[in-house]
């Protein structure tokens, strides 16, 4: 019998300029071609990348955590951060939402959101003729709205961060204003860290450093403050040097996917947590963003006053599309 490895393999790839043919302009086919093989789309959000699956006529993702995990690995498969299932809005609350979304990490676990994801998942759907400018998502964090910006790239309406310690959540005594986490030290690596928790419906442990290059040992530290038993439903790990008072710096352990390209969530959390910590002013004026510098590019963050919501706006952009093997 094949090995996984050996039958994972593309049927179809059309990833060339010269090949080009968007999810749009080919024929649609089942979502589920049969037991062995399923027809996907990659995009890329700053490198952070992602399988996309077409389940539009489904409530649940037609693929296993295992199944996916194994479509990520980018030795003997496609690769990638993470699947993310386009999916049927809940039933009964087609007025509410427009699609529902779901993901399983690299290792098959599944996060709350993404919002690299989710900025993909809408340009995926723009791709497939979902053609509006605006979206309402149903996630496991609550309702996203991304909108599709002229220029190509997308702003979504991440909501409000959740502040207060047990809903992050983590254990770490609460030190601020609303029961909140502001650089409370914790034990890691053999290390002492300042760490502010916040939660954009997934869990952010962020510490601000001096020098992002020599102040940390990254594949160290990064995956013992995920796994840290302050932190119960485990955490996405941000490590932040400030520039300037609207420029940040990141790099980020993605809880069940490990180092990363970009983390959309995290950035959102990271611009609370340095308002919140004093390292930066808040920006004045609606339209005021922060940079957020990652290894994958820039992302640009809003947290307006007026409302309590966080605004990200990034790239999303298609990679190919094929028909995967799934033996």
């Amino acid at each position: 019998m094949k090995s996984f490895a050996a039958a994972c393999t593309f049927l179809l790839s059309l990833s060339s300029a010269n090949a080009w043919v968007s999810p749009s302009s080919a024929s649609r086919m089942s979502t589920k071609l049969n037991a062995e093989k399923i027809e996907i789309s990659k995009y890329e959000g700053l490198g952070n990348d992602f399988i996309l699956v077409d389940a539009r006529d489904a409530q649940d993702p037609p693929l296993t955590s295992e199944q996916s995990a194994k479509l990520c690995n980018r030795n003997f498969c496609v690769g990638g951060d993470g699947v993310i299932f386009a999916l049927a809005p809940p039933e009964g609350k087609e007025d509410e939402y427009d699609f529902s979304m779901r993901i399983y990490n690299s290792d098959g676990s599944e996060p709350e959101m993404c919002g690299n994801g989710i900025r993909c998942l809408a340009a995926f759907l723009r791709d497939l003729g979902e053609d509006t400018e605006s979206y309402r998502i149903n996630t496991l964090a609550g309702p996203i709205i991304p909108v599709m910006n002229k220029d190509g790239g997308v702003t979504v309406d991440m909501g409000e961060p959740i502040l207060k310690a047990s809903d992050v959540p983590t254990t770490l005594e609460a030190n601020a204003e609303f029961d909140s986490v502001v650089e409370q030290e914790i034990e890691a690596n053999g290390k002492t860290f300042k760490v502010s928790a916040v939660s954009m419906g997934n869990p952010h442990a962020i510490i601000f450093v001096d020098d992002l290059e020599n102040d940390i040992d990254f594949e160290v530290d990064g995956p013992a403050l995920e796994a840290h038993p302050s932190f119960p439903a485990k955490t996405n790990v941000e490590f932040v040097q400030v520039m300037s008072d609207t420029h940040l710096k990141m790099k980020v352990w993605e809880r069940g996917a490990g180092p990363t390209l970009a983390c959309g969530t995290g950035t959102c959390a990271l611009v609370v947590a340095a308002i919140r910590a004093g390292k930066i002013p808040r920006p004045e004026g609606e339209g005021s963003a922060v940079r957020v510098t990652l290894p994958g590019g820039d992302l640009f963050i809003e947290w307006r006053e007026s409302n309590n919501k966080i605004y990200m706006t990034g790239p999303a952009e298609y990679s190919f599309s094929g028909v995967a093997a799934l033996k």
